[in-house]
């Protein structure tokens, strides 16, 4: 109940940030090219952080970096909500992203084990605790801002509960003799099996991404639907991520975790070639609720399986998430790109290679040493 309740606390910090960017960016009087330098900062200190979180963890143990991480999180809502100058929001955004990095890394080797402990998977059910928990801070951050309370006093408040739910779970997580390895490696071991299980990664996070930013825009643009329309085709494929990864364990024990890869990935090449190849909303909008489902539990496998092929699980986790991470920034100006050299629908076209290439990969998820 506890790490579940970290991976809700990060999703809610995190949608509480995006649900009020559009004050955020006028009460910093910066334009929109500023404000994605900005946010480029976040991921940054995100992708920087994770190495380290990787290390320290092993040392350490995950126990006192959730704690650090959660806590800074929470803390960097505040200097976020009060910057009034392009650098004051992008050094506030570096330090949302280097604790994000701590705790991104840190409650995914916290949860993987307690799953060792109970003996049955979980971790898809904690990525879904982080789904839901953004729903519920992006939900309270339209209604504060509907209410018309400003962005300073509502992160403010949201930090200082996101603290109070820090300080008290962290109580009730395992000591950190648990998963700390003093005498273990800082760094993975760059092996044949993790590198493929990173690719991994990396298809499945570039392809999230890929539809996150532009399902929408392709709705609207490509095929010519309303805006409510093009909505509704990302709060599907939201919410279908969402119930796909409470579904995830389950699936996980039933097929096993290459079967579930190798389907799921499959599922969202499928949904996403029926939406490039049709010209109606209705049937596309569908389609990217197929590709939540398809794509919900593969980064959970993904961690998953770079744990087990390491005996200190901090830094082969963090290895594999950092990749992840590298896709999920780089995909979306990838796509971007590839849409200005031909259309939209010919970019989209990469997701569905890249969903084919992970349904190949799926066998580098098979269980390692450690869980057999």
């Amino acid at each position: 109940m506890a790490v579940t309740a970290v991976f809700a606390l990060n999703g809610a910090l995190f949608a509480s940030i995006f649900s009020r960017l559009p004050a955020i960016q006028e009460r910093a009087g910066i334009g929109d090219g500023a404000l994605g330098l900005a946010l480029l900062c976040s991921m940054l200190g995100l992708l920087v952080s994770q190495l380290g979180a990787g290390a320290l963890s092993a040392r350490l143990g995950t126990r006192p970096l959730v704690l650090v991480g959660a806590l800074g999180y929470a803390a960097g809502l505040v200097p976020v909500s009060l910057s009034r100058s392009f650098v004051a929001l992008a050094a506030s955004f570096a330090f949302v992203g280097l604790s994000n990095g701590v705790l991104d890394v840190s409650m995914n080797v916290h949860g993987l084990t307690v799953e060792r402990g109970l003996r049955r998977p979980i971790l898809s059910s904690l990525h879904a605790a982080f789904s839901f928990g953004a729903l519920a801070g992006a939900a309270a951050g339209g209604v504060v801002a509907a209410a018309g309370v400003g962005v300073v006093p509502h992160l403010c408040i949201a930090a200082a509960l996101g603290a109070c739910v820090a300080v008290v779970a962290v109580r009730f997580l395992l000591p950190p003799t648990e998963d700390a390895a003093p005498e273990g490696p800082l760094l993975a071991r760059p092996t044949r099996a993790l590198a493929l299980i990173g690719l991994f990664a990396f298809c499945a996070l570039l392809s999230e991404g890929a539809v996150n930013d532009w399902a929408a825009v392709y709705l609207e643009n490509t095929l010519d639907s309303s805006e409510a329309i093009a909505a509704a085709g990302l709060a599907a494929f939201s919410l279908t991520m969402g119930i796909g990864r409470l579904a995830g364990d389950r699936l996980t024990e039933a097929l096993g975790p290459v079967r579930l890869a190798r389907g799921g990935a499959g599922l969202a090449a499928a949904g996403m070639t029926i939406a490039l190849v049709g010209g109606d909303p209705g049937p596309a909008v569908a389609a990217f609720a197929a590709m939540g489902l398809g794509l919900a539990a593969l980064f959970p496998l993904a961690l998953r399986a770079a744990a087990e092929r390491s005996g200190t699980p901090g830094p082969a986790v963090a290895a594999v998430s950092g990749l992840g991470y590298v896709a999920f920034v780089a995909g979306p100006p990838a796509i971007g790109g590839l849409a200005e050299a031909t259309t939209l629908r010919g970019a989209l076209v990469l997701v569905v290679v890249l969903c084919v290439a992970a349904s190949a990969l799926a066998p580098s998820l098979r269980a390692g040493v450690r869980s057999r």
